[in-house]
This record gives structure tokens, sequence and C-alpha cells, in this order.
């Protein structure tokens, strides 16, 4: 690091938080052991400096993203890495591995006998009320057996310190660009180097493999990959071109594509090829409109799917599996699909379209999480304690006239870290954005993942619409 990062006066005291676990500090300025050196180091630095350093990266790498109003903003990058150490870390890669694999028998058996509702096990009426199914899921089932090869979590830690699965995310899971170059710029401008024994990200090799792996069995042992987004107006085009670039694939838009002779070709310049495998990075996400008739994606892949003539990845129909309500069976598909016990819990998750938990939950508004079922990126989220009188009577009315499109979970105080804010470290909460993938030999975790912060004190929503940012996150061992 230049001089310019170095301070002289001595650290400000770290406001360790009482109602929440702290992922660096176990006391007032106690720090856990696998955090000492990284924390002294920074205390010893301008952060300030450093940060005005990290941003000016961040505007050089182009790193952005684009709101719901269709503003562009610059990712905002924070310079403390969240450590896990190894042995927590076998125990969440386990259990996301033991979430994958359940989520996928569930894709593949709500295509076919639909065993788990027969079984009474998930009532008929959340998947006939789930709006992101999809009426051709069964003619088009995936070949390979696997629905969602990129699968995203959300994680949190409790007050307790324990870790769960606050969301699953399997549609289009986003991040993984984002985690790439967070650790390529820290690595050159923190003042200090990482852990000789902290695990490398493999993200091309991870996600390549489980690209490679969904292709149809015709495609043979060398299938082409694209990557398919919508172009500049898509939220993450950015990442779009970082990760095409990263695992050497065509980057290709809607007019890049034609339907020829029941099979997809793409043109990559002045080179035009057959298609084996669509990543799929597009805003639209359903083969039919609400009225049934074929998007621009129905029309381009419905006959060469029906075909199995091109994979795409994630399957269409995977919104099913990481539908809000859906979360809240997960643990009992845990056990039905694999005879085995979750070994990551959910957070408590609640169905209001039951009476008997309606009843609850509308008693408890006021204590309790309220989440539209369909909604993302923090929008329509009523956090009941935090929460005015007006706001909850609003959400008690919804639930009472719709109790199939929420959702309730109990209220988590989530973990805080130590984040820069000005020129102290403060406590400020976060999550954690882990992806696992699966492949021919298996389901296989990432080692580490996208810490999301939120840069607002107090705040619990750590969604960069919601003014939250990034981290790096190390696997020690």
């Amino acid at each position: 690091m230049e001089n310019a990062l170095v301070r002289v006066a001595g650290p400000t005291p770290y406001d360790s938080p009482t109602h929440a676990f702290d992922e660096a500090f176990s006391g007032p300025d106690e720090l856990r052991a696998h955090y000492r050196d990284a924390v002294a180091a920074l205390r010893a630095c301008d952060l300030r400096e450093l940060s005005r350093v990290l941003d000016e990266d961040v505007a050089d790498e182009g790193m952005d993203f684009r709101t719901a109003g269709g503003d562009r903003r610059r990712f905002p990058l924070d310079c403390v890495p969240r450590i896990i150490e190894r042995g927590e870390w076998q125990v969440l890669e386990r259990g996301l591995a033991q979430r994958a694999e359940t989520l996928n028998a569930f894709m593949a058996d709500i295509c076919g006998e639909r065993r788990i509702v027969a079984a009474g096990v998930l009532p008929a009426r959340v998947l006939e009320s789930a709006e992101s199914a999809e009426a051709d899921m069964p003619a088009i089932a995936s070949a390979t057996g696997v629905h969602a090869a990129v699968c995203g979590f959300d994680v949190v830690r409790d007050a307790d310190g324990e870790l769960r699965v606050l969301e699953d995310n399997l549609r289009t899971p986003s991040g993984l660009a984002y985690v790439e170059t967070i650790r390529t710029i820290l690595d050159e401008r923190l003042p200090f180097s990482p852990p000789a024994d902290r695990a490398p990200l493999g993200i091309a090799e991870l996600l390549g493999e489980a690209l490679r792996g969904a292709a149809p069995p015709a495609a043979g042992g060398d299938p082409s990959v694209v990557l398919l987004s919508d172009g500049p107006l898509n939220s993450a085009w950015w990442e779009h071109h970082r990760l095409a670039r990263a695992l050497g694939i065509p980057l290709v838009t809607p007019r890049d594509l034609d339907l020829r002779n029941g099979r997809i070709t793409a043109r990559d310049g002045g080179r035009r090829f057959e298609v084996d495998v669509i990543y799929r990075r597009t805003s639209e996400e359903r083969l039919r409109d609400g009225a049934r008739n074929p998007t621009w994606l129905g029309a381009l892949l419905l006959e060469p799917l029906r075909r199995g003539r091109v994979a795409c990845v994630n399957a269409f129909g995977t919104g099913v599996a990481d539908d809000k309500l859906v979360h809240a069976y997960v643990e009992d598909m845990v056990r039905f699909y694999l005879g085995q016990e979750p070994l990551v819990r959910s957070v408590a998750t609640f169905d209001p379209g039951e009476p008997a938990v309606r009843a609850e939950v509308l008693d408890r508004i006021d204590e309790l999480v309220v989440k539209p079922r369909n909604g993302s990126g923090g929008e329509g989220v009523l956090i009941g304690p935090h929460s005015s009188r007006e706001n909850r009577a609003r959400a008690t009315r919804r639930i009472a006239a719709r109790p199939h499109a929420f959702v309730a979970q109990e209220t988590i105080m989530i973990s805080t870290h130590p984040t820069a804010v000005g020129a102290t470290l403060e406590p400020r909460h976060v999550d954690l954005r882990p992806f696992a993938f699966c492949t021919p030999s298996g389901v296989r975790v990432m080692c580490g993942g996208l810490t999301r912060v939120a840069l607002d004190r107090g705040a619990l929503i750590v969604n960069s619409s919601m003014n939250g940012g990034g981290k790096d996150t190390w696997v020690l061992g």
C-alpha cells in the first residue's frame, strides 16, 4: 500500500453491539482470534483514504448495477473482509449441498408424479398458486435430471451465532462476478497479505463445469455454451460481460440467436454455430405470458427444449423452488427426498394459507417479517418490530385478503461486521450469498461468496438497491 494509507493516530474503540452476534468481536474490543491480524492492520491505516482508493478501483472496473428506477450506480465496496474458519464452513458447505440436491429433486418430482403433494408434505395449493410455475415444465424436463445447475442462497447468522438460510435463489442467481472482482481489487489494495491458507474461489472452473454438465446427451464431450443477456439495459449487464469473459464463451443478445431446423444457432462476430447450452441471464424468465402466449424466449426455445436439442441454465420453472412460500417447506423436503435431517436450518417461515398459521401471523404481526411471496430486492418487506402501526395494519388487511400472496418469517437480528465508516470501523449488519454448482461429479459449493452489508446504521436489508454494499469472504484452512 501507499504511505498515504498509513495512519499515526490510535484506533477508535469498536462499539460492539449487544443485540446481535458480531462476526469479528466477541465483546467490547475483544477480537476473535481469526480476525486479529486483519483488523489490526486495517486499524493502523487511513480507512478514509483506503475507501477512496477502492471506490476509484470500482469505477475503473466499471463495477455497477442498475436500480429498479433505471439509474446506474457504482457498487459500494467495503475494505474489511469477512473471515470464516474452515470447520464452520465445512458444516455450511455440506448443508448447502444437501439443500441444492433437495431442491433439484423437488423440481424433478413436480415435473412428474408430484409425490410430495400426494404424501401431504406440501399442500397442492402452494404449487397451484405459484406464479413461476410453467405449464411446459413436464415436456421440457432436464434430460440430466438437474434443473438448477447454479444455486444461490441468502444465509444469515442469528443472535445465537447459528447460520441459517433466509432465502433460496434458483431462477437467476447473481453476484458471481462481483465476488471475483472484489477479491481482485482487495488483494491489490489491502495493507496486508491474505492468509496463506485462504481457499481459492474457482468461479470459472465451477460455473464452467456446471454449464457443460447441463448439456443434452447428444451434445457430446465438448458442448457449445453461450451466455444470453438482454443487453446494456439489463441491471447486471456488467456482470454478464465479466462472466462470459472469465468462462471464455460468447456473450449474445436475442438478436444474435435464431431457430433453424429445430436447433438454436448463434452469431458471434462473423461466425454462426449451433448452441447446446444457454446460460440465461435475461430479465425475461418465462416461456409463456399471463395469457399463455409464448414470450420471445418461448417462441425461440420451446421447440428445441422439447426435442432435447438445447439446455437452459437454470431450467425454466425453477422459480417454483425459490418461491418464498415454498421456502417454508424446504426442511420437510430434505427429510422427504433424502431421508436426512437438514444440516443447515431455514429461518422459521410461516404459510398464511393455513388458517391456524394465518391467525398466529396476524396476532404476531408486530414481531414478524412479512414479505410479498414473489417480491425481490427488499421491496414491500415489512419488518414488524421496526414498522409503524399504520404499516402493520395495512399488512394485516393484505394478508387477510390474499393470504397466498405473502409469507412471514421470524425476525432475525442478523449478525454485524466491522465496516469502514469514514475513518473508523463500525458494526453494520451483513448476510452471505454463497453459491452451489450441480455438476456431473456432484454438488460443489464455492469456498466463499458475496458478503452483503447494509451500509446504513441499524439497517437490516442488505440489497444494493437499499444502500447495501459488498465485502470479500475468506474461508480459512
